[in-house]
């Protein structure tokens, strides 16, 4: 993609199972770190009817607002046109066309010890952001 001042802007697909939690949390957090000098996108493999309420909710704790997202299928064309794919979690499986490089973040999952609810999300949130912060980083030092 292309900025106004003809500059490439890097874009990225995040995309989970449902589209309704971890994959609109790294969109909304990359938009929110990124200051628009990254195209974020999301998407579920088998997308759900609306986004996690303790998602929004743990976002919006630190400034991030995606109450107004909600799930949505791949498109292709942008499955193609993206510089990077981001699968989150161990579930979602892509099947990209040659020469889109994806990605797997296989992320923290607090359940598994036994933490749910709003600390779950917590959990999930700040593991994300640190991983969107160092994917920022790769893209360019100009995106900072």
């Amino acid at each position: 993609m292309t900025a106004p001042d003809g500059t490439s802007t890097p874009s990225v697909l995040f995309v989970c199972v449902r589209n309704g939690g971890k994959s609109q949390m790294a969109a909304g957090l990359m938009r929110h770190a990124a200051h628009g000098r990254v195209t974020a996108h999301s998407a579920g493999t088998e997308p759900g009817t609306a986004i996690n309420a303790l998602s929004a909710e743990s976002l919006a704790e630190v400034g991030v607002d995606i109450s107004g997202e909600s799930p949505k299928a791949i498109d292709p064309a942008l499955l193609r046109d993206v510089d990077l794919v981001v699968t989150l979690g161990r579930e979602a499986k892509v099947d990209a066309p040659a020469g889109t490089t994806v990605r797997n973040w296989d992320t923290d999952e607090p359940s598994e010890r036994g933490i749910d609810g709003i600390e779950r999300m917590r959990l999930v949130r700040d593991d994300i952001a640190v991983r969107v912060s160092k994917l920022i980083g790769e893209l360019g030092s100009d995106v900072c």
